[in-house]
């Protein structure tokens, strides 16, 4: 995971599989989700936080932490404050940024992603114009 920089991120909350959540999750530590979840998804701006998204789990809105890693579905905004990395079945319908990110093969997005440096703008990648592109050549 993220390099594996870390062998293992702690855990803290789980969201089952069969579980749905309708309405706002803030949380500090880890979180796996392997149910699906309506709302904002948002981790602790100074604690840090890592969330996981299981191959089961599904996302309906924005998510902000530190560290994102998605191998499920997510709709919505990505935003992780240090690295995001998309697992082979990762579909992220929305914009994603990043400091640092892996993409495996397989993993889908379908919106910018958007590398954020403290202290530049954004750099932006659009993935759509440039795919439209390479098909017309």
């Amino acid at each position: 995971m993220f390099g594996n920089r870390n062998k293992t991120a702690p855990i803290d909350s789980l969201i089952g599989a069969g579980t749905v959540i309708d309405g706002d999750i803030c949380f500090v530590g880890g979180l796996r989700v392997d149910g699906r979840i309506r709302g904002k998804v948002l981790g602790h701006p100074e604690q840090g936080g890592t969330l996981v998204i299981s191959e089961q789990g599904c996302i309906e809105g924005e998510i902000r932490a530190h560290r994102v890693l998605i191998n499920g579905e997510v709709t919505g905004p990505v935003q992780a404050l240090e690295a995001v990395e998309l697992l082979p079945k990762a579909r992220v319908s929305g914009d994603v940024h990043y400091q640092r990110i892996e993409i495996h093969l397989g993993a889908q997005v379908t919106g910018r992603l958007i590398h954020d440096v403290p202290g530049e703008s954004a750099r932006v990648v659009d993935m759509t114009a440039h795919a439209q592109a390479k098909s017309l050549n």
